[in-house]
């Protein structure tokens, strides 16, 4: 079964007793077409009177995925409050996609995650701290591309399951899903099948054999619900998702460290100069996991936009 969003932007939020809908994106046929920062499409913005490094425009991306969007747009706004010119660029889809533009200079700015970024350059990336992966990632980078500082908030892939069948099962970790004898299938992006966190991998750390269920909404409304439904046992939901405490949803601990550290790390092209880093280092060194998780619930709960989201946030901050 593959379940596939059938809307630009899915809103999906599920609480308690229901079912509502909050802002969870999937990718645009057209993925590069110029967009507002609101979600719908339009001209690239022109506001703030400056320009980006080098004399040009910084064109700024983000997975087609709410929450990553969000972060863009915190960047977007805080370098236009700066002066710098910014063309928007979101719901590009996944790092097949995008890191292909980063690295042919069609992009300048994408928020990424430190340990999910290196396997993709190092797909035999060993477990480590957030420190020694961002230092990883100076050498695994292609020349041209370097990554800034990293936040505190990260945003973790995940094998998360229901209550319900974790406390059946006396699941704590991902290991003890071995011990089930059951046929387990997990909900995620089709991606997920090659991540080195996907089936191979959990087979071989953890002896777990898994099917995955294609789920294309990056752990948004529509994974959430595969899992609440009994169609799956487990899903890869973000760890920020304000779902699983809704949900009273379990994430399975990874004592292997299966899963490298997801700390939010901007991913940035020669454009951006040092100018441009300090004004983007101003927001990671604010952006708590705390925060994070009450922006990501403000998109789906409270189904705000991302601008109306970043530009409270940073209000809030005193960045704007």
């Amino acid at each position: 079964m593959t379940i596939h969003s059938t809307r630009r932007h899915l809103l999906g939020a599920f609480g308690i007793g229901g079912v509502a809908l909050g802002a969870a994106a999937c990718g645009s046929s057209d993925p590069f077409a110029e967009e507002d920062g609101t979600g719908g499409e339009g001209g690239a913005s022109d506001s703030g009177s400056g320009e980006g490094g080098n004399g040009g425009t910084l064109a700024i991306g983000s997975q087609a995925y709410y929450s990553n969007e969000i972060i863009a747009e915190l960047f977007a706004q805080v370098l236009e409050a700066e002066g710098f010119t910014v063309d928007r660029q979101f719901q590009i889809g996944q790092r097949e996609v995008y890191m292909p533009e980063l690295e042919a200079g069609s992009l300048d700015l994408l928020p990424e995650y430190l340990g999910n970024l290196l396997q993709h350059y190092d797909s035999e990336a060993e477990s480590a701290s957030p420190e020694e992966i961002h230092s990883a990632l100076s050498e695994a980078l292609p020349d041209g591309l370097r990554v800034l500082s990293f936040a505190e908030a990260s945003d973790q892939d995940s094998y998360t399951t229901t209550s319900d069948f974790a406390s059946t099962h006396s699941l704590v970790t991902i290991g003890d899903l071995a011990g089930v004898d059951e046929d387990l299938k997990v909900a995620a992006n089709s991606e997920f099948e090659v991540r080195p966190y996907g089936p191979e991998g959990v087979k071989a750390v953890y002896g777990v054999d898994l099917t995955v269920v294609p789920v294309e909404d990056s752990g948004g409304p529509l994974t959430v619900q595969a899992l609440l439904d009994g169609d799956v046992q487990l899903a890869d939901i973000y760890t920020a998702d304000p779902a699983i405490a809704e949900n009273d949803l379990v994430v399975l601990e990874d004592p292997e460290s299966l899963i490298l550290p997801q700390n939010v790390v901007p991913v940035v092209s020669e454009k951006v100069d040092e100018a441009a880093a300090a004004v983007i280092d101003g927001v990671l060194a604010q952006l708590s996991a705390e925060d994070l998780v009450e922006l990501n619930r403000q998109s789906v709960v409270d189904q705000s936009s991302s601008a109306d989201i970043a530009t409270g946030w940073l209000t809030e901050k005193g960045l704007l």
